[in-house]
């Protein structure tokens, strides 16, 4: 039986900065309008991914992290992309996305060939083992998800304080700032053997220890991101 979709989030990503600057955002986003048009789907969200490789796992998706947060908090139905290329570019990284997406129950549509690809993903008897598998630490993960979303809005409001205060000088250019930099690669360096901490739970940790931004506020994984990319942290 078809899975009926009524809400859905626009999923948009390019992996470099002539994407950004150019029409990749526009055209992901039309063509996903379009299909949601025709198949009387409201878009209630757009998420994009700006400069992040196809080859790139969920830990270092700040915006899917986020899509990810909300979905599982509000219920919306389903996330559409342009077409599975968009979500991912190698088959090992599309298939851990999808099986995570599907483990949660998050449908997911291709707009290009109007594929559930969630549906598909569970046909296939070895793919829908591996969502069994993600499945069981689904439920602990969700709640413990939702939990932080109401501290993760009131930290996002203060985003663009931080950029304002923070962009007007680099953090390289004073000592405050460079140790605050130095804090923040300790915390995102890989230990050995281990997988490497994703934006949201080095954000997490550094909000646990007290640790703030220079203008007093917490850390978010998408202004982390922002700082650890133009830094090369």
């Amino acid at each position: 039986m078809k899975t009926e979709i009524k809400t859905a989030y626009a999923y948009l990503r390019v992996s470099s900065q002539s994407q950004i600057d150019g029409d990749g955002f526009r055209r992901q986003e039309e063509e996903i309008r379009a299909y949601a048009k025709r198949n009387g789907i409201e878009i209630t969200g757009v998420f994009k991914e700006e400069g992040i490789s196809g080859t790139k796992g969920e830990e270092d998706r700040p915006a899917f992290q986020e899509m990810m947060h909300k979905i599982l908090a509000n219920g919306v139905d389903a996330v559409i992309v342009e077409g599975v290329d968009r979500l991912a570019r190698t088959l090992q990284i599309q298939e851990q996305l999808i099986a995570f997406m599907t483990s949660k129950e998050v449908n997911l549509i291709s707009a290009r060939t109007e594929a559930n690809i969630t549906e598909d993903f569970q046909a296939d008897p070895m793919k829908k083992a591996l969502v069994q598998i993600q499945g069981v630490f689904s439920e602990l993960e969700k709640s413990l998800l939702v939990k932080k979303l109401s501290a993760a809005r009131k930290a996002k409001r203060a985003e663009s304080e931080n950029d304002k205060c923070e962009g007007r000088k680099g953090l390289d250019e004073t000592d405050e700032g460079r140790e605050l930099l130095q804090v923040i690669k300790k915390h995102r360096r890989k230990p050995r053997k281990a997988k490497r901490l994703t934006y949201a739970q080095v954000a997490e940790n550094l909000n646990a220890e007290g640790i703030k931004t220079l203008s007093g506020t917490a850390w978010t994984p998408r202004y982390l991101q922002k700082i650890c990319l133009k830094y090369g942290v």
